[in-house]
């Protein structure tokens, strides 16, 4: 049994419940060092998807955590990165199917009655906007404008990400895409990055392994969102991690990188070792 291992000042709300979407899920809030001094300060956040993933081993899939609170905590300490706030928002067990998927696509093929995710990404991304959001704002000193707001996930999550991220720029402009199930409903996420008029002010981090099926795939995504108007090292970072896998353990080593692209330290950095 894997042990808790929460590292810093790790706030958590049980059962928070969404009237869009009828159900209750437990949220964890990292605040950054120093967060508990009586100032005035704040802070851009990160919204993650997965949040059993996030920062502990012992609600993770397969006892693999991202380790996101460590990493954010040294790059912190080191000032290689902007302090922030960051919110593990849990997925909901076997509906997650339907919450992260933008279209009502089939996601298996193998019973009689093939089953169809409802594609509820639209009102997933409203009940992190208009319910989960407005309590984070209130209980917390964010900065609480869109470009100040990230949000982030990796598979199905990073899908979810991207698709929330194109339909409401007005309330994220950081995303995290690690590994999008690009696959999905005939590759969708290429339709609905197509269809983009204006090009929104979204920064994105987008990224996968090499030991991944159909990875090559990102590598199209990456040239689409070049098409559109993304400036490659400038508003979207790619990367392609040689020989890593589909797993929770090859993300985690890829969270050091998004978060310094994504949320870069304002001042020169203290220490750079």
């Amino acid at each position: 049994m894997p042990k808790h291992t929460l590292t810093g000042n790790i706030k958590q709300h049980r059962a928070f419940p969404s009237k869009i979407l009828g159900n209750r899920r437990d949220v964890l809030i990292y605040l950054p060092r120093g967060y508990r001094r009586f100032v005035p300060r704040r802070y851009p956040v990160l919204y993650l998807h997965d949040g059993q993933n996030v920062f502990d081993a012992a609600t993770s899939f397969a006892g693999v955590e991202w380790g996101v609170d460590e990493t954010a905590q040294r790059l912190i300490g080191k000032g290689l990165i902007e302090p922030l706030i960051i919110v593990a928002v849990f997925n909901m067990g076997e509906d997650r199917i339907h919450e992260y998927a933008p279209t009502r696509g089939i996601y298996d093929h193998t019973s009689e009655r093939k089953k169809r995710s409802r594609g509820l990404a639209r009102q997933y991304g409203d009940f992190l906007i208009n319910e989960l959001k407005p309590y984070i704002d209130k209980k917390y000193r964010t900065k609480r404008g869109a470009e100040f707001t990230g949000l982030g996930g990796s598979s199905l999550g990073a899908l979810v990400t991207l698709a929330i991220g194109i339909l409401y720029p007005q309330a994220f402009t950081r995303l995290i895409v690690m590994s999008p199930s690009i696959w999905w409903d005939d590759f969708s996420i290429y339709r609905l990055v197509d269809s983009i008029g204006d090009k929104p002010p979204l920064k994105i981090w987008l990224d996968t392994g090499t030991n991944e099926p159909g990875w090559e795939r990102a590598r199209t995504l990456r040239d689409i969102l070049i098409e559109k108007g993304w400036k490659l090292f400038d508003d979207l970072q790619y990367l392609e991690a040689e020989g890593a896998d589909h797993s929770e353990g090859a993300w985690a080593t890829r969270v050091d990188p998004a978060l310094r692209f994504l949320f870069p330290s304002p001042g020169p950095a203290q220490d750079r070792h």
